[in-house]
């Protein structure tokens, strides 16, 4: 049966929103890198356009571009508009994205620029080429990234400064605020341990919470040379960091901490202790 005018004008609306989602991934970007969520905490939870512009030190003439943009933030749920003050204010959503932890900011900036950063991004153009390889030795039937790249991603956060450094970043905000959970709401988890290693626990974040909700607990992380090497020894509280790679060898410990996403669960054995 054709379709009615009305579900094809349907139809062509529900294109458009898929066709053009990935504005709102970078318009969260861009709200992150101007310091968007921030200034609106330090405005007091809730600020109009030009007083966001003047506190981001905006010129005058990008005040209608960025209203805008706070339209298409607050129809995506980051802000939400009061029309009586003209005023954008913070959601659960956009507090994730304060730095100020004190003030109910969790701090998770970090993973939302690591996560849409070119590198990261950058493979999802070229997904056809690789259902198109017929050979899987070559390049273009690797996983999109490497397919992208030549190397997989943790060559290339060894090799790129400033990617690494973000990626560094993204893992440890994201560690912390998930074991600020862990560690507030299920602390029968770690009943019975002496000792967890954080394998890939990047520069020690998600262990070094661990270690001060239980300092009894002996933590360690183990994660590549290039990270251990890049956190300085008076940045470690405590966590003792082994260079390695968790597919030769995991040093000994009661628990094993994996972090995996989609959805993330937390793989804690209470009586592991081994070297693969």
């Amino acid at each position: 049966m054709d379709a009615t005018g009305d579900q094809l004008m349907h139809a062509q609306a529900e294109l458009w929103n898929h066709v053009f989602a990935y504005t709102r991934s970078m318009s969260l970007r861009c709200a992150v890198e101007l310091g968007i969520p921030d200034a609106v905490h330090r405005l007091g939870g809730a600020a109009t356009v030009p007083e966001l512009a003047a506190a981001l030190s905006l010129p005058p003439s990008r005040a209608p571009y960025l209203r805008r943009l706070m339209r298409l933030l607050a129809h995506a749920g980051f802000f939400v508009f009061d029309d009586a003050a003209a005023s954008y204010g913070l959601t659960p959503l956009s507090r994730l994205l304060v730095s100020a932890a004190g003030a109910g900011g969790q701090g998770l900036s970090p993973f939302a620029l690591a996560m849409l950063h070119p590198i990261v991004v950058s493979p999802s153009m070229s997904l056809a080429s690789r259902f198109r390889a017929a050979d899987a030795r070559t390049a273009a039937a690797r996983v999109p990234f490497e397919a992208a790249h030549g190397r997989d991603l943790w060559a290339v956060a060894k090799d790129d400064r400033e990617f690494g450094a973000a990626f560094n970043d993204a893992m440890a905000c994201d560690g912390r605020f998930v074991m600020d959970v862990l560690v507030r709401d299920h602390r029968d988890v770690f009943r019975g341990l002496t000792s967890l290693v954080d394998v890939g626990g990047g520069s020690g974040g998600a262990a070094r919470a661990i270690a001060a909700a239980f300092p009894h607990v002996r933590c360690s992380v183990l994660e590549l040379p290039h990270v251990v090497a890049s956190v300085p020894p008076d940045e470690r509280g405590g966590v003792e960091f082994v260079a390695g790679d968790m597919f030769e060898s995991v040093p000994k410990a009661d628990a094993v901490l994996l972090k995996v996403r989609r959805p993330l669960r937390f793989a804690i054995s209470s009586s592991l202790s081994f070297t693969m």
